[in-house]
């Protein structure tokens, strides 16, 4: 899914895509008591491209799962929205049966796969995990 598509699902929904300064995060989704999903971006991450396109998907997997947690929630808590905002993101970036043909095409380096479908090497390493192992523990097995 490309940057227009993220939008286009995005205006498609009433999310609304915000300039929003905070360099700590890059980014935040939140949604109202009346179930509006707001998505604020920081200026740094709105580059066009690899930043941009894994930060607002991952916004997006909170908002489309409903997937949202305040300040007072058990840690616990928060990875398990964290988890299912990821897994959306993964999902609609970097669908299974794209990531099979690039591997078979001869992309096996974490890099490889990262430039061919526009994200991070991390997002990547999430994604082997979760269509791999089933989960996004990436400390486990890189």
């Amino acid at each position: 899914m490309e940057i227009a598509a993220l939008y286009d699902f995005a205006e498609q929904q009433n999310i609304e895509v915000i300039p929003f300064p905070m360099e700590a995060n890059g980014s935040m989704s939140i949604m109202t008591e009346e179930g509006s999903c707001f998505i604020g971006m920081d200026a740094s991450v709105r580059d066009g491209h690899v930043q941009e396109r894994v930060h607002l998907g991952h916004e997006l997997g909170h908002c489309a799962t409903g997937s949202f947690y305040n300040i007072y929630a058990a840690i616990d808590c928060r990875q398990r929205h964290e988890n299912k905002a990821n897994k959306w993101a993964i999902q609609k970036l970097i669908p299974v049966d794209d990531l099979d043909d690039a591997v078979a095409e001869g992309c096996h380096e974490i890099w490889e796969l990262a430039d061919r479908f526009g994200v991070t090497e991390d997002f990547v390493r999430k994604a082997v995990c979760y269509y791999v192992h089933g989960n996004l523990a990436t400390e486990l097995y890189f």
